[in-house]
């Protein structure tokens, strides 16, 4: 940091003092002045001095007191005190450009007044009672929801995470069909709770637990796979797993259009709809998992299936549907959702007034601002200056991805593909250092994932990508 600073205080250097310097020393001078044209785009706010505990004594608390399954990213973690629109604060006051939104959550952008505004005056009037009695906050999303989702897909179950909604998605696909077997993808993550679990594809995010009557098909990954972009050759496997691993009945597939945990892989063209057809004839359902690719983040379409002319019987969702508040949902149709009712099924704080108040504010805010709109220009924008850095670096091995959902894989050796880890962690400690906050996924843990808010400007492109180009360039 003190590195970064030092050099930000430098002047440029005239070109006829360049010429008198010796080589080393002007390619010195060349990376200091890169780094000083290296400027946040403008903003408007800066927050007031923040007076609370340091970097270390919170890293302190955090290992006496909290999970030691919760790790941080960066050698030396930063400590963020505030947020506003795409931009972060830390405890001395430095911005810096959010990259990752909260890993794909911060759709709005951070403190929207739009959203906060609906979450205090809802406080002031009704934190929290229970679904047992009437209150329009619940009813009125549930709408507004519905109407964004095609066919009969209108009937919606609250819940607080994406993890709840896939396994309440799961049980109710199980229950409608009869049948216990569900089909999943190689690579995928649907969450981390018991039924969840079984439908991750990760030993990296499995515990040695009990996970039954989950069968994982061969991953349409159009980089890494073995079909390339072929679709329809990688579906093949999931009619083989119905033969041969099943009772000839399945209860569902289950898919994101894009794996965001998995290192957003865009899934190969015509999967989809192949799967589809194989899933119906099995008698089983087709649950979209939209956690991270819904509510308008590829640009395209505001949910991921769409863009692969499908309608699913079940939509899973949760992140983005309110930008930051704990806040899922399951979404179907009328027939299907009817199975709940065969007995008592309860979920406390799902739909409490506070969190679908602020959901409704989201949708709003998302049309009113044309976010999806805005994802789709700067995120194709933002994808180009990638592809040039990939013509540029050897490192890149791929560059993927739709809207604001990109993804950037490191590799040492293009033809062998080989995950360039350590190269990763590196360039996202370089880029931190310069302003830019990232994610990283994929098994090999070698993927940047960028999720930032849709608010994201042309400049802001600009600056990740001028910042991992001269990150890339020192290395």
């Amino acid at each position: 940091m003190t590195v970064f600073l030092a050099t930000r205080l430098v002047p440029r250097r005239s070109p006829s003092l360049c010429w008198l310097r010796s080589f080393s020393r002007a390619v010195v001078d060349t990376e200091k002045d890169a780094v000083a044209a290296l400027e946040l785009p403008p903003f408007d706010y800066s927050p007031p001095p923040f007076a609370g505990p340091t970097a270390g004594e919170i890293l302190a608390k955090r290992k006496e007191y909290l999970s030691p399954s919760i790790y941080h990213f960066y050698k030396t973690p930063v400590n963020i005190v505030e947020g506003r629109k795409q931009y972060l604060f830390d405890e001395n006051g430095r911005r810096y450009v959010d990259a990752f939104g909260g890993i794909a959550t911060v759709c709005c952008g951070h403190c929207h007044p739009d959203v906060v505004e609906a979450i205090v005056n809802q406080t002031k009037k009704l934190q929290h009672s229970t679904v047992l009695y009437l209150n329009h906050a619940i009813a009125d999303f549930a709408e507004a929801l519905a109407s964004r989702l095609p066919g009969n897909l209108k009937v919606v179950f609250f819940t607080n995470s994406g993890t709840e909604a896939n396994e309440l998605a799961i049980l109710i696909a199980r229950l409608y069909t009869g049948c216990h077997d569900i089909i999943s993808l190689r690579n995928a993550y649907h969450g981390n709770a018991a039924g969840t679990m079984g439908a991750t594809a990760q030993s990296i995010w499995k515990f040695n637990v009990v996970q039954s009557g989950v069968h994982h098909a061969v991953n349409p990954d159009p980089y890494r796979g073995i079909f390339g972009s072929d679709g329809e050759k990688y579906a093949r496997d999931v009619q083989d797993i119905i033969n041969f691993g099943t009772s000839g009945k399945v209860a569902a597939f289950i898919s994101e259009a894009i794996q965001g945990v998995g290192g957003i892989i865009e899934l190969a063209p015509g999967y989809l709809p192949a799967v589809y057809n194989t899933i119906k004839k099995a008698g089983g359902l087709f649950i979209a998992d939209e956690v991270q690719a819904g509510f308008g983040r590829i640009g395209s379409h505001f949910w991921g299936f769409e863009a692969h002319n499908v309608v699913p019987d079940i939509v899973t969702m949760a992140k983005g549907i309110g930008n930051g508040i704990p806040l899922g949902a399951v979404v179907t149709t009328p027939e299907i959702a009817e199975v709940l009712a065969r007995r008592c099924y309860f979920n406390t704080f799902g739909g409490n007034p506070v969190c679908t108040a602020a959901g409704l504010a989201v949708l709003k805010v998302i049309e009113k601002e044309q976010l999806q709109q805005n994802a789709f220009v700067v995120g194709s924008y933002l994808k180009e200056r990638l592809t040039a850095l990939k013509d540029k670096y050897e490192l890149i091995g791929d560059v993927r991805g739709r809207g604001l959902m990109l993804g950037v894989e490191l590799v040492t050796d293009r033809e062998l593909k080989t995950p360039a880890n350590a190269e990763t962690l590196h360039v996202m400690d370089q880029m931190k250092e310069l302003g830019v906050l990232i994610g990283k996924g994929g098994y090999y843990g070698n993927v940047f994932r960028i999720t930032p808010p849709l608010c994201f400007s042309k400049e802001d492109a600009d600056f990740v990508a001028d910042a991992m180009d001269l990150t890339l360039s020192r290395m």
